[in-house]
Formats: C-alpha cells, sequence, structure tokens
C-alpha cells in the first residue's frame, strides 16, 4: 500500500481535514476537530497510528506483527499499523474506519473564542 492509497481511502470520508501541525514529517488527518489518523511521512515501510478501542487494540497487537502500541501515543488507545504487508488491506480499511468512527462519535471541538 503507497501513502497516496492511504490518503485516497481516509480522505473519501465525510468532514476529513489534513493537516502539519508537528512539522513537515507527520501529516495529521482530522475530523470534528479531533486526530483520527497520524502518518510519519519519514518511515520505511509506510505506517501510521490510527485510535482503536482498548481491548480490540490489545487483540490486534498479539494477532498482528504489524500492529503496535502507538508510537508516540497513548499506547491504551491508539495503534500502529505497519504497511509492510503484513497486514490485509481490508483489515488496514478497517481500522481507518473504526478510528474515525471513534472520533465522529464524540462531540465536535469546541473553537476557542477570541
Amino acid at each position: 500500500m503507497t501513502l497516496d492509497q492511504l490518503l485516497d481511502y481516509a480522505l473519501s470520508k465525510s468532514e476529513v481535514e489534513e493537516s502539519l501541525p508537528f512539522g513537515p514529517d507527520v501529516l495529521v488527518l482530522k475530523t470534528n476537530g479531533k486526530m483520527f489518523l497520524l502518518i510519519p511521512l519519514d518511515t520505511d515501510p509506510l505506517r501510521f497510528n490510527a485510535k482503536c478501542d482498548p481491548e480490540r487494540a490489545e487483540q490486534l497487537r498479539e494477532e498482528y506483527v504489524g500492529i503496535r502500541p502507538g508510537y508516540h501515543m497513548n499506547k491504551k488507545l491508539w495503534n500502529t499499523i505497519l504497511l509492510d504487508g503484513s497486514v490485509p488491506w481490508a483489515l488496514v480499511r478497517e481500522l481507518i474506519d473504526h478510528s474515525y468512527e471513534l472520533i465522529r462519535a464524540k462531540p465536535k471541538k469546541a473553537t476557542p473564542k477570541k
């Protein structure tokens, strides 16, 4: 899977915005003003962080070598998914969907007052 394929899939969702709040090397995708995917742009193999239900996160880590605790994230709630062929594309899409849905279900982040 390429970065373009990953982005095409994630950006096809409703109300997704992309930004580089941590500098030019980490792309962040948000919905409802909150992060649902973080994609480091300088890694090989390509990988991304996605939010996940804590119990499911543990199960996935046990089952797939390419799913690890979220790098630089809350390890209970985030997984890092390596796109090295060890995680099937159907599951990658499912994990993107799951992260997106977890964030969409929460109220929109308030905009700071000026």
